[in-house]
C-alpha cells in the first residue's frame, strides 16, 4: 500500500483528510469529463483546507493519493477493473489496475485512518433482490468501517426503502443533512423519513459520541442535490425503466449493472443526468471537508 506524502504527513500531523473513490473515474463518467471532475473534487476538497486522497489500485498496488498522471491514465484507460472490497487482493496479486467502489473505498480509508469519505451515491438492494440476491456491497462494509461517508443518498435506480431496511439491520446510523428524508440521488426527496442533523459541527458530535460507545459501524450522511440541479423523480422514472428494459434485454447483470444504467440514464436524459451527478458529487465534498475540520477541533 502507497500512501501519497501529503496524505501521510497530514495523517500523521492529524490534519484533515478526506478520501475519495475512483469507480468515478473509470466507470462513472465519460472521458475526458471523468478526469476533470476527478480534479475538481480533489480542489474542491483543498479549497476547504483539507488533504484530498484518491484511492484505487494501480497495477497491483493500492494507492491511497493516486497522482494526476494515475488519474489521468485511469480515466483513459481500458479493462480497469470495478472493485469491491473482496476483489482488491485478486487485483493486486495479478497486477492489474481497478477502481474503487465505496466499499473498497471506505475499506482502504478506515485501514490508513481516514475518518471521512465523500462519493456520489452509494450501491444498496436492488429492485429484484427477491429473485436475483443482488445487495451491493458496499452495505456491508458501511456496517463494520468506523467512518462517515457523505453521498447523496443511494443511487435511484435502486429499491431505497429495503436499502433503508438493510442499513438498520446492520446497524449503520443513517442521517438526514438540514432534510429529514433520505435523499434519491436525482432527486432531494424519496418519502423515506429520516433523522435531520443541520449542520457539520453535529455530525461530528455524533461521530464522537458513537466511538466513546464503541459501536464500529458508519455513519452515512445522506446530503440532497443542490435544488437548482435536482431532477424530477417521474422524469428520472422514466429513464430508469427505459434503461432497465434494456439491461434484461441485453443480459447485462451483476456489478456490471449500475455502471451500464448510469451510462444509459445520461444518454436519455441528454447528458442532464451527468451534469445533476456532478453538481451533487460536489456538494458532497464540500460537505465532508467541513466535517473533517470539524472532527480535528
Amino acid at each position: 500500500m502507497r500512501v501519497k506524502g501529503d496524505v501521510k504527513d497530514a495523517l500523521m500531523k492529524r490534519l484533515p483528510v478526506v478520501a475519495l473513490e475512483s469507480t468515478i473515474i473509470a466507470h462513472g463518467m465519460p472521458y475526458p469529463k471523468n478526469v476533470e471532475v476527478a480534479f475538481q473534487l480533489e480542489d474542491t476538497v483543498r479549497e476547504l483546507g483539507c488533504v484530498p486522497a484518491t484511492i484505487g489500485v494501480v497495477e497491483g498496488e493500492v494507492v491511497v493519493g493516486m497522482t494526476p498522471r494515475e488519474i489521468e491514465s485511469m480515466g483513459r484507460g481500458e479493462g480497469v477493473l470495478k472493485l469491491s472490497t473482496r476483489e482488491i487482493p485478486l487485483c493486486v496479486a495479478r497486477g492489474l489496475s481497478g477502481a474503487t467502489t465505496v466499499s473498497a473505498t471506505s475499506f482502504i480509508a478506515h485501514r490508513v485512518g481516514i475518518k471521512v469519505f465523500a462519493t456520489g451515491g452509494i450501491g444498496g438492494v436492488h429492485r429484484d433482490s427477491d429473485k436475483s440476491m443482488d445487495i451491493s456491497r458496499d452495505l456491508e462494509e458501511l456496517s463494520h468501517t468506523n467512518l462517515v461517508v457523505v453521498s447523496s443518498g443511494a443511487k435511484s435506480i435502486l429499491d431505497l426503502r429495503r436499502t433503508i431496511e438493510y442499513l438498520e439491520t446492520k446497524g449503520v446510523l443513517v442521517v438526514g443533512f438540514k432534510t429529514n428524508e433520505f435523499p434519491a440521488f436525482y432527486t432531494r426527496s424519496s418519502g423515506i423519513t429520516i433523522p435531520m442533523v443541520d449542520s457539520e459541527e453535529m455530525v461530528a458530535r455524533i461521530y464522537r459520541e458513537k466511538n466513546k460507545l464503541l459501536i464500529s459501524s458508519a455513519i452515512l450522511v445522506a446530503n440532497p442535490i443542490p435544488e437548482d440541479y435536482e431532477i424530477p423523480k417521474e422524469t428520472v422514472d422514466g429513464w430508469i425503466e427505459a434503461a432497465l428494459s434494456e439491461c434484461k434485454r441485453t443480459g447485462i447483470s451483476g456489478k456490471d449493472i449500475t455502471p451500464f444504467l448510469l451510462s444509459k440514464i445520461v444518454e436519455l436524459s441528454g447528458g442532464r443526468s451527468l451534469e445533476a451527478n456532478i453538481q451533487l458529487v460536489v456538494n458532497n465534498v464540500r460537505v465532508a471537508s467541513k466535517i473533517a475540520r470539524e472532527l480535528l477541533k
